[in-house]
């Protein structure tokens, strides 16, 4: 099929057309940030957001966490307070037995409330208090690298980094530390009976208990952050590539990350607008250029580091399966995980797009993705349970709730989103375990932040749960080799950025701690990772890392791009060696050509 173009198509306008549609206009760039500032995008955020639709967020969000935190110490000591009354009234064995059924009670009914404290605690450190002190860390940096870091050593920049990381964490301990002496005449941490009844007289020291508790709490954990990260290996170019050990087995590895798929022939991607390739041309053409290298040199993976579509629709995952379905072969080889783009809000033309926390389109996003990944490795992969063990295939840990999706999907709803709360977290970690017991296996991550805002989908963060999932596997299997996959990249890349939006809001909140729960088994491992589109292999001390490219995005459809295919091999005691990748460039369309 031969493309029309505005001098002659199909129509027959023959340049007719006061505007060409295939063409793209301004509305394709409004959520840009290729073609547009992000002072320019803030502004369109700005006139578009619906603000009732905003405050609501923050208030569940936000709000309601904060209450529920600064509440339970005043609820529980009222509670305390209010028995102990009743026990002190009574002698003998009557006391002893309502003695006996109020720690029963406690036990049984108190435990709740300390989840509920619990839980909301840590959503408030997931939503401000990690966020927060990466934010002060990388303005920290980002000051020090303009001031002193013009002209430094790579080495130079490493040991500027882990000054400001420790600055960072001394200055936000000090800051919060002041805003938790401050507010802490308001607070309040006993409460009675009385009190409960009157509830609007708690609303202050509620607040004022919230707030000293995250100070308190950003205080001390920015300070151990702060250190931490100061004394971690901080990331470094990748001095050189291994050699191949002699007689020992290697693995290929084609990289594939950020395909932006999208379902409509003559579409622009949300990141690059129109100054980004149309349609899924490049992605069919990177397939077949793949697949005929798997004809001449076998490979024996296809890592899809999310991304996989551009606004996680449903014509767009049918669009991606269907360039898989012209190719068996390659489908068979391929793990993918989720992207930002894939589960989380995003929109082309409305960069102010917010979902509220309970609304079903995350859900449905998620339940799509998950039903894709099915599709592609769900009899190979195994979902892995709090022991490290590979529990069950995705498939059949997803048989119970399959009719529950399918019924979601048909006709969604709040009551049915609310139904297949929990079902995607709890299928990850995956993995693909190795042939052999020493062979190469992949560990499978979501690193998406619960976000609901377009503005902000591109956070990312690895769960606690998730993070111990993955340590256990790795001891489980002491003498496997591993690619830990996942989408956002662990740290900020080392190197000099013009502005400070480069360096922000795009980078695992919790990458550092994350980098350091890897150190153990760095040298049987490497992360593969995709997300900013930037073509970067490093490491942090031992640990190597590998930034994948967009071979699709950052090019107009006559310019190439580029993927990378990797070899990885077998290294004495248990290491895991990198070889020189070999480039693939997918060589850019030109007009009108039979495609």
């Amino acid at each position: 099929m031969t493309r029309p173009t505005a001098e002659g198509d199909s129509t027959g306008t023959r340049g007719g057309l006061l505007v060409d549609p295939r063409r793209g206009d301004v509305e394709d760039d409004a959520s840009s940030p290729g073609q547009r500032s992000l002072l320019a995008i803030a502004g369109s955020l700005l006139v578009e957001i619906s603000l009732p639709k905003l405050l609501f967020a923050w208030t569940v969000s936000l709000l309601l966490p904060a209450v529920l935190l600064g509440l339970a110490p005043l609820v529980a000591t009222a509670w305390f307070s209010s028995v102990s009354e009743h026990v002190l009234e009574l002698t003998g064995i009557y006391a002893v037995l309502l003695l006996v059924a109020v720690v029963a009670l406690g036990w049984f009914g108190w435990r709740p409330l300390f989840r509920v404290a619990e839980t909301n605690f840590w959503s408030l450190n997931a939503l401000a208090v990690q966020p927060g002190y990466v934010f002060g860390r990388e303005a920290l940096r980002h000051l020090a690298e303009l001031l002193f870091g013009g002209n430094s050593t790579a080495a130079g920049r490493a040991g500027l980094r882990a000054a400001s990381s420790a600055g960072a964490g001394i200055m936000l301990c000090l800051c919060a530390g002041a805003v938790a002496i401050l507010i802490w005449p308001a607070s309040r941490w006993v409460g009675n009976v009385s009190d409960l009844a009157l509830l609007h007289h708690l609303v202050v020291p509620t607040l004022a208990n919230a707030v000293v508790l995250v100070s308190g709490y950003l205080a001390f954990a920015s300070l151990v952050w702060g250190f931490a990260d100061a004394n971690m290996d901080q990331p470094l170019d990748l001095a050189g590539f291994d050699d191949a050990p002699s007689g020992s087995r290697t693995w290929r590895v084609a990289h594939l990350s950020d395909l932006h798929v999208i379902g409509e022939r003559y579409g622009f991607r949300i990141e690059s607008g129109r100054g980004g390739p149309r349609g899924n041309q490049r992605f069919a053409r990177l397939m077949a250029r793949l697949a005929a290298i798997h004809a001449v040199e076998p490979l024996d993976l296809v890592l899809v580091t999310g991304d996989m579509t551009d606004a996680g629709r449903a014509t767009e995952w049918a669009e991606f399966l269907d360039v898989l379905a012209q190719h068996r072969e390659l489908a068979a080889l391929m793990v993918m995980l989720p992207g930002n783009h894939d589960v989380n809000i995003v929109d082309r033309a409305n960069p102010a797009r917010l979902d509220l926390p309970f609304s079903p389109g995350k859900r449905l996003r998620q339940m799509r993705t998950l039903s894709a990944m099915a599709a592609v490795q769900g009899e190979r992969v195994y979902v892995v349970n709090a022991a490290g063990e590979p529990a069950a295939t995705l498939n059949a840990r997803l048989a119970p709730h399959r009719r529950k999706i399918a019924d979601f999907a048909d006709h969604g709803g709040l009551r049915r989103a609310a139904g297949l709360v929990g079902v995607f977290d709890d299928q990850f970690p995956m993995l693909l375990p190795p042939v052999q017991e020493d062979g190469l296996g992949v560990l499978i991550l979501n690193s998406n932040a619960d976000t609901h805002f377009s503005f902000t989908n591109a956070l990312g963060l690895v769960s606690v749960e998730q993070t111990h999932r993955l340590a256990a596997a790795l001891v489980r299997f002491p003498k496997a080799r591993w690619i830990v996959a996942l989408h956002h990249h662990l740290i900020e890349y080392p190197m000099t950025v013009a502005t400070f939006s480069e360096r922000i809001g795009t980078a695992l909140v919790n990458g550092s701690w994350f980098v350091r729960t890897l150190k153990p088994f760095a040298e049987r491992a490497v992360v593969m990772h995709g997300h900013r589109h930037i073509d970067w292999i490093g490491a942090c001390g031992a640990l190597k890392i590998i930034s994948a490219p967009s071979p699709v995005m950052d090019a107009t459809d006559a310019e190439s791009t580029r993927f990378l295919i990797h070899t990885l091999a077998a290294g004495p005691r248990g290491r895991l060696c990198l070889l020189p990748p070999e480039k693939i460039e997918i060589a850019g369309e030109v007009e009108g050509q039979d495609l």
